[in-house]
């Protein structure tokens, strides 16, 4: 595993951008908006990596080139030195972005937070304006 470890330069690299539903493929999507998710972060895409039995590093201090505002990337190590997959359900990457993907809106940090927001924001929508046809 050492060995593994020390050439984590040749990992693969998931940006959060690939896979974020609310990002254009001009500004760094990778997989189809159907199968995209609404903003991942580091730590779900980690934990998704856990759930397939891949290592995987996050590493919090670099950016994707075109949101450097966003921080994080995640590196995956698919193929063992001989060659052998980790996964043999996960091939290449962008077997790994679409699985990883399906995973994040089910992740259990995840599930709690839509339906409270659902339901405040559902009590909290009112009407701003004053409404009605303007007369001349």
């Amino acid at each position: 595993m050492e060995g593994e470890l020390a050439n984590i330069k040749k990992w693969n690299i998931l940006y959060p951008v690939y896979i974020n539903s609310k990002k254009t493929m001009a500004q760094g999507r990778r997989i189809g908006l159907t199968k995209a998710c609404e903003n991942p972060t580091c730590a779900e895409i980690g934990d998704c990596c856990t759930y397939f039995k891949l290592p995987f590093a996050i590493e919090i201090d670099k950016a994707y080139p075109r949101d450097f505002m966003q921080r994080g990337r995640v590196r995956v190590l698919l193929k063992k030195e001989d060659g052998t997959l980790f996964n043999p359900a996960i091939a290449s990457r962008k077997q790994l972005m679409l699985r990883i993907a399906e995973m994040v809106p089910r992740h259990p940090g995840r599930t709690k937070k839509p339906e409270a927001a659902s339901t405040s924001a559902a009590g909290t929508s009112t009407k701003s304006g004053k409404g009605g046809k303007k007369r001349r």
